[in-house]
């Protein structure tokens, strides 16, 4: 029972990662969150390792990862933490979050690139709105 009181419900979870609760439930729905528990009112209950799990999600968000691509890297992930993943699972698993890695890199590079072209397209405005002296 000590357990249960440590979990948190859905609105907890969703304020401290910053999401909506519809988000946290459409990632519930795909299947890359899996709430621990439900209270006996059927409330969610999440514990510290899910909603650890949930920040990695909305990590991935931003850098147009779809959702399968976030479920391959979730399996991925929990293969590093199974007991009773074999050698060729560990491999295999530390492969894909390489790959995943180098993808994050490229996207990353991308980003930048699209700021430096909106950092240039406000300094353009800037230019244009000043008055001429």
């Amino acid at each position: 029972m000590a357990e249960r009181a440590q979990m948190l419900q859905i609105g907890e979870v969703a304020e401290r990662v910053g999401l909506s609760l519809r988000s946290v439930r459409f990632y519930e729905e795909s299947g890359l969150l899996t709430p621990a528990a439900r209270s006996d009112g059927g409330f969610r209950l999440y514990t510290e390792e899910q909603v650890e799990r949930l920040l990695l999600i909305k990590r991935m968000k931003p850098l147009g990862f779809s959702v399968q691509e976030m479920r391959d890297l979730l399996t991925a992930y929990d293969t590093l933490e199974a007991a009773d993943a074999d050698a060729a699972q560990l491999d295999a698993a530390r492969e894909r979050i390489a790959a995943f890695s180098a993808r994050t890199v490229e996207r990353i590079a991308d980003l930048r690139k699209q700021l430096d072209r909106a950092e240039e397209f406000a300094a353009r405005l800037e230019r244009v709105q000043a008055p001429r002296g």
